[in-house]
């Protein structure tokens, strides 16, 4: 009991629900409820059987080759610094491009599956918890299930978040969304520092 409340705290970490909801918000801050609550359950859905994808053949893949955590790292940070920077200087955008992101099928799957939710570091988490030179059958099975529960922790956060988007209103939405883009960026770079640290063995 004490290892599955461990994997599950860590993964809870590492996918990072919380973390998810700044992106979401900003993502779908133009929709309707009913497009925000199909965002948030289609992201999840496909964020889980990306992550599922990677348990059962990710090990092969990764190993053929020959990527590292350090990659994984470094290009995840730069994919989310790039989103953050949408949402700090987001008011800036052109009305062509605010109409593009109307398009709630496209967020679904970027920038909010992936890679919010199914994030490189994520993804490389349950690779390595999955290891099949380390772990039975049943210790992937009940690792697999765990990422499971908090996909669906996620999803909950998520359409919790819709909730508060309509308390606090589109200004309040703003403001949010331009500290957490500032808090995005830092928690990108350092991704890409770790990952540079750990590629250069600094």
């Amino acid at each position: 009991m004490k290892e599955i409340i461990t994997t599950l705290l860590f993964l809870i970490a590492v996918i990072d629900p919380l973390g998810s909801i700044p992106v979401y918000l900003e993502a779908t801050k133009n929709f309707n409820k009913k497009e925000k609550q199909k965002v948030a359950k289609r992201a999840s859905l496909i964020a889980f059987c990306i992550l599922l994808f990677f348990i059962v053949i990710g090990q092969i893949i990764l190993e053929v080759m020959e990527i590292t955590l350090d990659a994984f790292q470094i290009s995840g940070g730069v994919i989310l610094f790039l989103f953050a920077l949408t949402m700090i200087f987001g008011g800036g955008k052109p009305e062509s491009e605010k109409h593009l992101i109307k398009d709630f099928k496209h967020v679904t799957i970027f920038p909010v599956a992936i890679p919010s939710i199914a994030s490189p570091g994520a993804i490389m988490a349950v690779v390595l918890m999955t290891d099949n030179h380390m772990y039975s059958i049943q210790q992937q099975a009940i690792t697999t299930f765990l990422v499971l529960v908090v996909i669906l922790l996620t999803m909950f956060l998520l359409l919790t978040a819709n909730v508060v988007q309509k308390k606090i209103g589109e200004y309040g939405i703003t403001v949010i969304s331009k500290i957490m883009g500032l808090i995005l960026a830092s928690y990108a770079v350092q991704n890409i520092l770790s990952g540079l640290k750990a590629f250069f063995n600094l």
